[in-house]
């Protein structure tokens, strides 16, 4: 990842778009803090796909869910919301 001042990057917009496009993280810094990331369009749904990859590791079905035919007791007519 590079990091690198708000006008280095005006001073540089184009070939550092280049590099985002080919897949290289910017975090820009104004006053040596941190106020934006560029990542390339597809960054979102790979991280998110890494993720869930390393989730699918340790899952184990049915540890959270509750079967759709159960009635949840959000649902029931007994419960009491305050």
């Amino acid at each position: 990842m590079l990091s690198m001042g708000v006008s280095e990057f005006r001073a540089n917009m184009n070939a550092i778009l280049q590099q985002v496009q080919k897949g290289e993280i910017v975090s820009l810094l104004l006053r040596g803090s941190e106020v934006a990331k560029l990542v390339p369009p597809d960054y979102a749904q790979t991280a998110a796909r890494k993720e869930l990859e390393i989730l699918r590791q340790s899952a184990v079905v049915g540890d959270v869910l509750t079967p759709i035919s159960e009635q949840w007791r959000a649902q029931s007519d007994t419960y009491d919301s305050c």
